[in-house]
């Protein structure tokens, strides 16, 4: 993207044994762009981390860009409250599942979101997110490799989708008139 970010949002999925996956949102003209990406996977890496030293990632993520919000998994309680107290202006993300896979891949296909070069984590997950057929309805996703994927749903379920009026729910009215 060319210039300045109107707009800078960082959206978060935390795990403490699972992966967190933390992508730099930024709005330039009519597009976001995932421009950049902290991903750490305890397991692969033998150590957990704490709240505080994702806060810290998150901060150094930001890199002193001026943050709107940061979105993040509504499970996460004590990550949310910590964010809260060290001054960020923190959003539970909308998880709807089915509701913000439609979402996002509407909002890809419409080039409403960019995913850059960078944020190879998220790229590899693109590619290995797939449904789970043993599940009866077969309307779930395997709960593997779906840690940035996850992070990007919340992004484009609470951030781009209500800008645009998608997601926000149904509305029907009428006017009655005098004969």
């Amino acid at each position: 993207p060319a210039g300045e970010a109107q707009r800078w949002v960082i959206s978060c999925d935390y795990g403490t044994v699972n992966p967190t996956s933390l992508g730099l949102w930024g709005k330039f003209g009519d597009r976001w762009y995932r421009v950049k990406e902290y991903y750490y996977d305890a397991r692969e890496a033998k150590r957990q981390q704490t709240d505080q030293e994702y806060a810290q990632r998150l901060g150094e993520l930001a890199g002193g860009r001026e943050i709107e919000a940061v979105v993040v998994d509504p499970s996460a309680a004590s990550f949310l409250e910590l964010l809260r107290r060290e001054g960020w202006q923190v959003r539970k993300a909308k998880n709807d599942v089915l509701s913000g896979i439609r979402m996002t891949a509407d909002a890809l296909k419409h080039g409403r979101i960019v995913i850059c070069t960078p944020c190879g984590d998220a790229i590899r997950e693109f590619g290995a997110y797939c449904w789970d057929l043993s599940a009866g309805d077969h309307d779930k996703v395997k709960k593997q490799f779906d840690h940035a994927m996850d992070e990007i749903r919340y992004f484009v379920a609470t951030v781009v989708a209500p800008e645009e009026g998608a997601g926000t729910g149904f509305f029907a009215g009428f006017v009655e008139r005098d004969a």
